[in-house]
């Protein structure tokens, strides 16, 4: 499984699921639109500012793969968080780390998040902030992140030319249902209903009521 594309760099660490969606849009009965709420507070307050939030420049609005730092997604368990972040259009997150329910929220979403060196995380960002519109590649089967040119030669072999792979890592667990394609256990639950069906017959505290 590979996310490639641009990749939006957002810095600090701890960034909170408060921040990333603010408490107040969790009252619709749905996620629809969530995405035009994503750093809502963070957004306004450095617009007032006169500064810019990544999520509003004009060379992110393509972005697919989103650049972190440390303890991302902390804070509360809201799983509107990573449904407002994908359906902002982030396909993948890299980063020092995570809050292990957002990592989990995300993943039932199927959005990969995985985790870089501290060093190779200043790199990377470094690396999309020289070149903005840049292509950064997340590479869940080979546990790379890799960005910067690619050359082919004429046999046919890659080879990285001034580029950045970083070595990445993620729980086996979840690394194998996106390699599986087994990440949506909803899908997977309702691909076979009668299986489910037939298991809640036996039930008796389902089939006696």
């Amino acid at each position: 499984m590979n996310i490639t594309g641009r990749a939006l760099v957002l810095r600090g660490d701890d960034v909170d699921t408060d921040r990333i969606m603010p408490a107040r849009f969790l009252r619709s009965v749905s996620f629809d639109g969530l995405e035009q709420h994503v750093f809502e507070d963070d957004r306004k307050a450095l617009a007032g500012a006169g500064r810019t939030h990544p999520f509003d420049r004009t060379e992110n609005r393509a972005a697919t793969v989103l650049l972190v730092n440390k303890n991302f997604g902390c804070g509360s368990s809201r799983e509107h968080a990573p449904q407002g972040i994908a359906r902002w259009g982030i396909k993948a997150v890299v980063g020092e780390s995570f809050a292990e329910i957002f990592f989990a929220n995300a993943t039932a979403l199927g959005v990969p998040c995985v985790t870089v060196s501290a060093a190779d995380a200043r790199a990377l960002m470094r690396a999309v902030e020289a070149e903005p519109g840049g292509q950064l590649t997340v590479d869940v089967a080979a546990l790379e992140v890799r960005a910067g040119a690619v050359a082919v030669d004429v046999a046919g072999m890659e080879a990285h030319v001034g580029a950045i792979v970083a070595r990445a890592s993620m729980p086996a667990s979840a690394r194998e249902a996106f390699l599986s394609g087994t990440w949506d256990a909803t899908a997977m639950l309702t691909a076979d209903y009668d299986v489910v069906r037939r298991a809640a017959a036996r039930l008796p505290y389902i089939a006696g009521f």
